[in-house]
């Protein structure tokens, strides 16, 4: 068993080792909560959800850490008068939970604040400055307080994305009056008269708060150690945040990251998200018109490095891909519930492991996924059951690595039961009543209430032990009854 995954920094495939046995430490940028979460937030989450899980399946346990970046510039511009900063980054971090729940996204192991670490990243500034790669602003100039990694002190720096410092664009995040490099970035930013007091922390170097890039070097430090396995995030965070984490670190002596992973970004009917383009699909839009099962699904089909479109297209083929699966589930149990074991016993599939340990070959292991309830449906058909047995066990195992089976329980809420028994209530009194109808031979009443059950986007299946319905079509939002029922 050998798992390889890219690393953005070597930029090839590497055979993956983790740096404790049967321990593998995961860092990824979380969500910096100043606004809601978009539909890429969703995916980039997904992406390293499933690298987890696959991780959890070959070695046992993932101590998997993602922040939230409380603290920005981004959060305090977005505060108001009437809502403080900090409140704003607490509303907005409750609704990336959840709709990172909503999802089947499992809670990290630690999410730390920026706030909560502010200790951390001071001592670690310290020693950047100690080791003679960071420098404070001179005093009494207008970025008076501010401290600043000095790009030049360390040759390593572009290392992660291949650039060049004098090809380099200069780094915005501070008063450039203070720097010795444009490129310089900051690590500590001076209090500043427009910004709230309650922004502020005592420093060594002044009253202040810390800049964005020192935040994840001192949180993965604390939570993983000096040196930890893999750091993810969306390739947009490759440059300036991640070159910066990695320069920062590994100047004060961490070993840091050995593996770096980064998740493709995504499009929009064929278009960059933008904020200026007005196509951003924010999550709150997109659980409410979709199923939240076929949103994972939909964000989970294509490689995690590959861009992702976002289109109705995309959601609808994800959901028709979903049906399938739940279909061949729910037929299976119908079938074989009568003292049958299904014997689920954990077995991955070989072809579905080796796409999996290809670099998370998801649109791979889909494909198996699809081929076995293929297999599944056929031997239904042909009333082989050891046959249905076994191809039941591997896609329920399949499944539930990646997070989509149809019958996990999270899939499942208590209002869309209740409604479904209602369903059921009433299509049953229809089946009896065609069932009635069909024994006094008045076909014309039997045929009549079966188009009136037709119609209403109900299929029926007429089998030996009775007569089967299920939902197989609604609009964006409304209520499904998953389950499917049986009258004789």
């Amino acid at each position: 068993m050998t798992v390889q995954l890219y690393d953005s920094k070597a930029q090839a495939l590497r055979d993956f080792v983790p740096v404790e046995p049967g321990n593998v430490t995961v860092y990824v940028c979380g969500p910096t909560v100043q606004s809601g979460p978009h539909i890429g937030h969703l995916r980039g989450a997904l992406s390293f959800d499933i690298l987890r899980r696959w991780l959890a399946h070959r070695f046992g346990r993932v101590t998997f850490v993602r922040n939230v970046t409380d603290i920005d510039d981004k959060v305090l511009a977005n505060a108001l008068d009437g809502e403080p900063w900090w409140a704003l980054a607490y509303r907005m971090e409750l609704e990336f939970t959840r709709a990172y729940a909503a999802i089947g996204i499992l809670p990290p192991t630690y999410e730390p604040r920026a706030t909560a670490s502010i200790p951390q990243m001071q001592e670690l500034i310290e020693r950047l400055i100690a080791a003679g790669h960071a420098y404070t602003a001179p005093a009494g100039s207008d970025a008076a307080g501010d401290v600043y990694f000095d790009v030049r002190s360390w040759p390593q720096y572009g290392e992660l994305t291949r650039q060049s410092l004098d090809a380099m664009e200069p780094a915005a995040d501070a008063d450039p009056r203070g720097k010795r490099d444009p490129r310089d970035f900051a690590l500590w930013k001076g209090t500043k008269p427009d910004e709230p007091s309650s922004a502020t922390w005592e420093s060594p170097w002044g009253p202040g708060r810390p800049g964005w890039h020192i935040e994840c070097s001192a949180m993965s430090r604390r939570y993983l150690g000096a040196e930890f396995d893999i750091h993810g995030g969306g390739l947009d965070l490759r440059f300036p945040h991640h070159e910066n984490e990695l320069a920062q670190s590994t100047a004060a002596g961490d070993g840091f990251a050995r593996y770096w992973m980064h998740n493709g970004l995504v499009t929009v009917a064929g278009q960059k998200m933008s904020k200026s383009l007005f196509n951003f699909v924010l999550a709150a839009d997109a659980l409410r018109d979709r199923d939240p099962l076929v949103v994972r699904y939909a964000l989970a089909a294509a490689h995690y490095r590959s861009s992702l479109d976002v289109s109705d297209k995309g959601f609808d083929e994800a959901e028709a891909a979903v049906d399938r699966i739940r279909t061949f589930l729910q037929r299976t149990v119908r079938t074989l519930q009568s003292g049958d074991d299904l014997r689920i016993d954990g077995a991955v599939p070989a072809r579905f492991a080796a796409a999996m340990d290809d670099d998370l070959g998801v649109p791979q292991a889909l494909a198996v996924i699809h081929e076995t309830v293929r297999e599944g449906n056929s031997a239904l058909d042909a009333g082989d059951r050891d046959a249905v047995v076994s191809a039941f066990a591997d896609v329920a195992v399949m499944t539930g690595l990646l997070g989509i089976d149809p019958l996990d329980p999270h899939w499942t809420s208590t209002d869309a039961s209740a409604e479904a028994s209602a369903l059921d209530a009433l299509v049953q009194t229809m089946l009896v009543q065609r069932a009635d109808a069909r024994a006094a031979k008045d076909w014309a009443a039997a045929d009549s209430i079966r188009d009136a059950i037709a119609a209403a986007g109900i299929a029926l299946e007429d089998g030996p032990d009775g007569t089967h319905w299920s939902l197989v079509g609604a609009e964006p939002g409304a209520p499904v009854a998953r389950e499917t029922f049986g009258s004789h």
